[in-house]
């Protein structure tokens, strides 16, 4: 049990070390300081929503652009330090024990023997889906879709949208993820970086002000124009628990017929029946999910 106590306890400086090398620009190698890189990121997504708005009455600092900038460094930096990455080491090192350690014998396919094009590909397509299908599992349960239901309490898009999320997601998505992990052998870390910052781009996207032609390329990848349907206040009716589930790809809502994108929603209302009376300050949002209800 000691070398629970002894890892968990570590994580906390650990990654308070690894955050500092990133803001001061002392990782190596250089491309995995995502720090900086969410911040020009931003910076740019942003600068392409003020340069050319899809809505253009919409204020260049929406409602809650603030406070969900601050969930950004909430939800990667600041609840990581307090305690879900030393949270993260444990549930990693007991599923170690619990397997013998070697996870390879788990692995569905070996990616190491292919070209670094197809190692790259096939990742990508395996957590792009089991992201997707998270996703689904959020809207389709009741308990989870309270939690879920922070993120759409986004009144006026914009790219800070997209990290504004209740930080029980981490708990669910992180553990999807590491099925993507087990089941596919081979992969580098630095695999995992490209489709990690795609990923993050392309959220970044969905979520921006901003009129994507994408042409063809829509039936591939998620778009602001897709995704402004998925936080509809009005869903339709044979899709009850929601539509277009997408992350990066959109291909999947296709597949699945989860599609929808009915006309221009450029002006439609955003949320959810009851979003009035949601919480609307950050602790109020963080809290949410913990007691019963019935919506």
């Amino acid at each position: 049990m000691n070398h629970y106590t002894d890892v968990f306890l570590k994580s906390f400086g650990d990654f308070a070390r690894y955050t500092w090398s990133e803001i001061t620009f002392q990782v190596d190698p250089w491309y995995v300081n995502y720090f900086w890189w969410l911040i020009v990121l931003s910076l740019v997504v942003w600068g392409l929503e003020i340069a050319f708005p899809w809505r253009k009455n919409q204020p260049r600092i929406r409602k809650d652009f603030w406070m969900d900038a601050f969930f950004m460094f909430f939800n990667f930096y600041i609840f990581k330090l307090i305690i879900f990455m030393a949270f993260s080491n444990v549930t990693e090192l007991a599923f170690k024990d619990l397997t013998g350690g070697d996870l390879s014998r788990f692995a569905l396919i070996d990616v190491s023997v292919m070209p670094a094009w197809a190692q790259l590909l096939l990742f990508f397509l395996a957590t792009d889906f089991i992201q997707w299908f998270t996703h689904v599992l959020l809207h389709r349960f009741n308990w989870l879709w309270q939690f879920h239901k922070v993120h759409h309490s986004v009144e006026q898009m914009g790219f800070a949208a997209h990290l504004r999320y209740h930080w029980m997601e981490n708990v669910f998505y992180t553990p999807m993820k590491y099925i993507a992990v087990m089941l596919i052998g081979g992969f580098t870390p630095e695999q995992a970086f490209i489709v990690f910052y795609f990923a993050i781009a392309i959220g970044h996207l969905n979520h921006a002000n901003i009129n994507v032609p994408y042409g063809p390329l829509k039936y591939i990848l998620n778009s602001p124009q897709m995704h402004i349907w998925h936080h509809a206040y009005e869903i339709p009716k044979n899709h009850p628990r929601g539509v277009n589930f997408g992350i990066t790809l959109s291909i999947w809502d296709y597949i699945f017929r989860t599609n929808y994108i009915p006309a221009d929603g450029r002006d439609i209302r955003l949320g959810f029946e009851g979003i009035e009376k949601f919480p609307k300050k950050f602790l109020g949002l963080n809290l949410y999910g913990f007691r019963k209800t019935a919506g």
